[in-house]
């Protein structure tokens, strides 16, 4: 399902990973229309973090660790969220805000959970994600989409471009900008093999070159 430099998941460990966490996350008040903040480097953890919250039934608030502290708060606090998934090393700079706080890569804090299909909750007018734009005319905003606009998306795509499963995607933009929805939910929908490129990788063309020749990179924004 998901490779990021030498470590792969298949699907199975994908759901299953995901499905802890949206336990965990249902049990901590994610539901319809819910914002559930993340901060997290690219990663597979990343992926199993997105599809948790939605599994949960919530709506993802990317947080670019790049971002300032200050704008990362101010996110935080406008977009009300009680829930942060973050990572260990990020916990310091989040340590003023009283928000519930979970460290994805500290199995401990979910591992526990049963592996189970949540039942949908959701319906199509639901919230899917809040991306916070660049600011240009003053402080940053939430852009807000539906489900609906998501898999309207998604589904022309497939229908253009037919993946499947020996297709391999390359993510690589950064996920507070709305071209990543489709690099992530895509091919996993399809059964193709979602390829994430390390953090920053984007801004150097040779190191990203090389990258997409490794990995015998089908597809690509």
């Amino acid at each position: 399902a998901v490779r990021f430099s030498s470590i792969g998941i298949s699907y199975e460990e994908l759901n299953h990973r995901a499905n802890q966490l949206a336990s965990s996350l249902r049990s901590n008040g994610v539901g319809r229309d819910v914002p559930v903040a993340i901060c997290l480097d690219r990663s597979i953890e990343l992926v199993i973090g997105l599809l948790a919250i939605l599994k949960a039934g919530g709506a993802y608030v990317p947080m670019d660790p790049s971002y300032p502290e200050e704008r990362l708060l101010y996110i935080l606090s406008d977009s009300r969220t009680n829930v942060l998934l973050t990572q260990q090393s990020f916990l310091p700079r989040f340590a003023s805000s009283p928000i519930d706080k979970i460290a994805i890569d500290n199995s401990s804090d979910f591992s526990r959970e049963k592996n189970k299909d949540l039942p949908i909750i959701n319906e199509s007018t639901d919230l899917c994600y809040v991306i916070y734009t660049s600011g240009s005319t003053g402080k940053p905003k939430g852009a807000a989409n539906i489900h609906k606009g998501v898999a309207n998306r998604i589904l022309w795509m497939q229908k253009q471009y037919q993946l499947d499963s020996s297709d391999r995607v390359l993510q690589k933009t950064p996920f507070g900008f709305d071209v990543s929805v489709w690099e992530f939910f895509w091919p996993l929908m399809t059964g193709a093999t979602l390829i994430m490129a390390e953090p920053d990788i984007h801004k150097d063309a040779e190191a990203l070159a090389d990258l997409i020749q490794k990995e015998r990179i089908t597809t690509l924004h």
